[in-house]
Order: structure tokens, then C-alpha cells, then sequence
């Protein structure tokens, strides 16, 4: 009897590996697709559209400048709105890749269960399709800055550091993107996970120089705590960038446990990611 011969064949394997992202770059198409597709959605059906990227920084700025800089009187180095706009658009980034990555498997069961394709697919397109509501809104950040310079006249001396800025992305992408797969791959089994997620990103914010400066805490008992979190790192080499070498605190130590931190964290994201999509069917 001939044997016979199939153009594609679909293997199971143990884990993530250079083949998956072979993988990818073939279905990259899809991925684009699937990109598309979350911009679109998410403000198909609303009266302002995209004008959310826009209107969602500012009522929150305005919102933390009342409370937390008139009424808790927490003093920012700069003008309180670039201050926030500039912590603002970092996590909100980092957040939402978080939270919608830690729902991959749940929320496109129908989808697995039907068609193959590279699951990795999925979470990656939430964090690219985010990567545009970042621009954006950090873009409202830049704008500020300007017109603070410009206009205001304000003595504000952005720093070399900006050339980290590259790198500052992909560091909260990876973040991002590794703790939602470990999440999503956990929550297949453990459905009381889904409940902590948000009020999980929630406290971390406060455990991030989000709404206050690092140094208000440095020297503190609750420092060590806040320079664990790999966000940190991130949220004040964006401001020395930007704002200048003292309005905020940098340190290549941190900058490189961060890196080491979020790539333990992406690739053991993506080996869990990899062992749950053969069997999540049977639990979803």
C-alpha cells in the first residue's frame, strides 16, 4: 500500500521554541487580522469612537490631580498633569495587556476548539493592537511636555535616557504578555484567579510610582517592596527621559534586574502558555 503524503503535518510540542515563531511570522496575516479586529470592536459600537484613547487620560489625569495632588496634597517634581499624563499612559499600557491577555483562553474557546493556529497568536495581537492606544496616548504626553517648554517656559531638560525608551516598551509588552499567559494558563483550572485580576493590576498601581513620586518613598520600609516591581524601574526611566535626570530615580542595577525579571517572566509565560493549549479544551 503507497504511502501517503500530506503538505502540512500538525505536531504536538512540549514547549515554546524557535518553531513557534516560525509559526507566527507564517500566520502573520492572521495576526494582523486579529490586531484589526481589537481595534475595531472595542469602539465599533460607541458614539466617540477612537476619541476614548484620548478622553480616558485625560478625565483620569484631571481626576488624580484633584485628589491626589489638591486633596492628599502629594507633591509631584513637575507640573502635576505631565507628572500623571507620563504614569498614566505606562500602565494603562501595561494593564491592559495584562488584564485581556489573562482572559485568552476563555474568551476564545470557540475559536481553538474549531480551526488551528498558533495560539500565541492571540495574546500577541492584544499587545500590538494596544501598542496604538499607548502611542496615542503617550502622545498627549509629549504635547504637554512641549507646551509646558515652549509656551510656559518651564525649565524642563530631557535627559539621554530617552534613547531607553525602545527598549521601556518592549520591557512592558514582555511584562505585560508573560504574566497574562501565566494567569490565562492557570485560570483554565483555577477559575477563582479571573476575580483577583483586576483588583490584583489595581493594587500593583499602588504599589507603583504611578500617583506618586519613587522618591517620596525611598528610605521607607515599603521601599524594597516597590523596587521589586519591575514596573517601577520602568515608570521612572521614563520620567529622567523625558523630565530630566532629577525628576526622577535611575539606577542600571534596576534597569537590569527589570530585563531579567520580565524575561524569567515571558519565558516561563510562554512554556505554561505552550503545556495549557494542548489540554485546555477539556477544562474551558
Amino acid at each position: 500500500m503507497q504511502e501517503e503524503k500530506w503538505s502540512n503535518i500538525i505536531e504536538s510540542r512540549a514547549t515554546f521554541s524557535l518553531q513557534s515563531l516560525k509559526e507566527v511570522w507564517h500566520y502573520r496575516d492572521l495576526l494582523w487580522m486579529f490586531v484589526k479586529r481589537d481595534i475595531v470592536t472595542n469602539y465599533k459600537q460607541t458614539i466617540l469612537g477612537p476619541l476614548w484613547f484620548v478622553i480616558q487620560p485625560i478625565l483620569t489625569t484631571l481626576m488624580y490631580v484633584v485628589i491626589f495632588n489638591r486633596v492628599a496634597n502629594i507633591e509631584t517634581p513637575v507640573h502635576p498633569v505631565l507628572f500623571y499624563l507620563s504614569g498614566i499612559a505606562a500602565w494603562n499600557y501595561f494593564a491592559e495587556c495584562l488584564n485581556k491577555t489573562s482572559t485568552t483562553f476563555k474568551d476564545n474557546a470557540y475559536i481553538f476548539g474549531k480551526v488551528y493556529f498558533p495560539r500565541i497568536i492571540l495574546p500577541l495581537s492584544i499587545v500590538f493592537s494596544n501598542l496604538l492606544k499607548f502611542m496615542i496616548q503617550f502622545a498627549l504626553f509629549i504635547l504637554m511636555l512641549a507646551y509646558l517648554i515652549v509656551v510656559e517656559k518651564n525649565p524642563l531638560a530631557p535627559s539621554w535616557y530617552i534613547l531607553l525608551f525602545p527598549l521601556l516598551v518592549v520591557l512592558m509588552a514582555a511584562l505585560g504578555l508573560g504574566l497574562g499567559m501565566i494567569i490565562t494558563s492557570l485560570t483554565t483550572k483555577y477559575r477563582d484567579l479571573t476575580f483577583l485580576v483586576t483588583f490584583g493590576v489595581q493594587l500593583l498601581m499602588y504599589a507603583t510610582p504611578v500617583i506618586y513620586p519613587l522618591s517620596k518613598v525611598a528610605g521607607s520600609s515599603l521601599a524594597p517592596f516597590i523596587l521589586a516591581n519591575p514596573m517601577t524601574t520602568i515608570m521612572e526611566t521614563i520620567r529622567v527621559g523625558f523630565l530630566g535626570v532629577d525628576k526622577g530615580i535611575f539606577s542600571w542595577i534596576h534597569l537590569m534586574y527589570t530585563c531579567g525579571i520580565t524575561i524569567v517572566i515571558l519565558l516561563f509565560g510562554f512554556y505554561i502558555f505552550s503545556k495549557t493549549e494542548k489540554t485546555f479544551t477539556d477544562n474551558v
